[in-house]
């Protein structure tokens, strides 16, 4: 009798703990730590000027890889090699003046906005566009097919909206076209525009009539770059702000598209072009102007019936800044917070501002679940466990961050580790290559007075997964 019911409780015991690990209670851990990446290739490429920060690019495009960047007397460089290659044939794009009639800039100034940004045509054409923060366009295209060592200034892609131009990005359809878009107007008034390049004539064109977003004279959007999913469907999303003050951002929103001509909101209903703040059905969650949501703070997923699902950070009740989960339930928004944080974030102002909280991912896992990266000035990195329905029920434990491998090499104070992820297709399973500089932090696009530190060593990184 005794060891009857001493199975019974056996199995009693082993039923609940299931039971728990089912229904999603919050205490599971998942340990990931021994999928660290190793360093197996690094190549030093040159000096590069580390008194701000400033995006560079790297982009692999079947064998060969391209890089562009600002070196230490700030003039734009552009970067090719043949992966089998251990070093970069670098080329310096003389240095030009910008002027009203479209002049174009090859040296960047203090603004960390200026990023740089590359794209690669059916054809095998470089082109070239950054250094640009409401300033006249700045493009350039190679005058051979996977050659960088000879690029082309173009002064005017379509001739009208191009004088005061922000944001430059290029990106692939999935039928392999080429385009760019970028912001026509200043942060708070502004509007998103589209065009399409011709291999043929070596032409650009606008892809829409008219811009994607349109602030109407009030605001603008500050929008994701539509992205491809599992569905075979574009998503984007976006925030809109008053002015250039960053505490004015308000309403994520959202929005899909078969052809990235037709677009059409979450629940499926068509939408007219472009789109507003009057659309209201775009509208994800209304956080209002200082709801605590800073420019693109959400990541996205498909959810199994290929519907949307935001995670973004807002404040809370009582103010705090937590991370929440939106998805369609019952043909409507809901949310819930999936954090419980003791501390506030409120930035204001105008500028680059240096981020005290930040979305890293938001994706599938392979058993079912999903998770959340983020690191937190107060709380550090971290990764929230999901189960299918959104709810949190643990953690995941993950390898020691990038920068405990690229360590700091400077001595000046204040200098971090800055790095740029490759925007081109994998050429190796399990691997990847970043390129790592190290700058003082952003300064809200000011100068900053003398000292400065020296420039920094510029490295590419390739990163194997143990």
């Amino acid at each position: 009798m005794k060891t009857t019911l001493l199975l019974y409780f056996v199995l009693f015991t082993a039923f609940l703990a299931c039971a728990q690990t089912n229904s999603g209670g919050k205490n599971r851990i998942i340990d990931e730590t021994k999928k660290a990446e190793k360093v197996d290739q690094v190549i030093s490429i040159d000096k590069v000027w580390a008194g701000h920060p400033v995006g560079f690019c790297l982009y692999t495009h079947g064998k060969r890889q391209y890089i562009a960047y600002y070196n230490a007397d700030r003039q734009t460089v552009l970067g090719q090699r043949n992966l089998t290659d251990d070093k970069f044939d670098l080329h310096v794009l003389p240095a030009t003046t910008r002027e009203t009639a479209g002049g174009t800039s090859t040296v960047v100034g203090w603004d960390s906005h200026n990023f740089l940004t590359l794209g690669i045509d059916k054809e095998g054409y470089i082109h070239l566009s950054g250094n640009v923060h409401v300033n006249p366009l700045t493009y350039f295209r190679s005058k051979k097919p996977n050659d960088i060592s000879e690029m082309q200034q173009i002064f005017e892609m379509v001739g009208t909206e191009e004088k005061r131009t922000t944001y430059p990005h290029f990106m692939l359809t999935k039928e392999g076209e080429l385009l760019y878009h970028y912001r026509d107007g200043g942060s708070g008034n502004g509007n998103e525009i589209y065009n399409i390049y011709n291999c043929e004539t070596k032409s650009w064109q606008r892809l829409l009539d008219t811009p994607l977003t349109d602030g109407q004279g009030l605001m603008n959007a500050y929008q994701s770059q539509p992205t491809l999913m599992k569905d075979g469907w574009y998503h984007m999303y976006w925030v809109w702000r008053d002015t250039p003050d960053c505490s004015t951002n308000h309403d994520l929103s959202y929005m899909k598209s078969p052809d990235l001509k037709n677009w059409f909101d979450a629940f499926g209903a068509p939408i007219s072009m472009p789109a507003t703040l009057d659309q209201k059905s775009l509208i994800v969650d209304p956080i209002p102007v200082e709801g605590g949501i800073i420019n693109l703070a959400a990541r996205l997923v498909l959810d199994k019936n290929n519907h949307p699902v935001f995670v973004y950070h807002k404040f809370d009740q009582t103010g705090n800044t937590q991370l929440y989960v939106a998805q369609i339930k019952n043909n409507k928004w809901e949310y819930n917070s999936i954090t419980n944080w003791d501390y506030r974030w409120f930035f204001s102002g105008g500028g680059s501002i240096n981020s005290e909280i930040q979305i890293r991912d938001f994706s599938k896992r392979k058993d079912g679940n999903y998770e959340v990266g983020y690191w937190h000035v107060k709380y550090g990195n971290g990764t929230i466990l999901l189960n299918p329905q959104f709810r949190p029920i643990g953690k995941v434990l993950k390898p020691a961050s990038l920068n405990s491998i690229l360590k700091i090499e400077g001595t000046f104070p204040g200098l971090q580790v800055q790095t740029a992820g490759d925007i081109g297709g994998e050429s190796e399973e399990n691997a990847r290559y970043i390129l790592k500089w190290e700058t003082l932090n952003r300064n809200r696009d000011k100068p900053r007075e003398k000292p400065w530190p020296e420039p920094s060593q510029l490295y590419l990184y390739k990163l194997k997964t143990k």
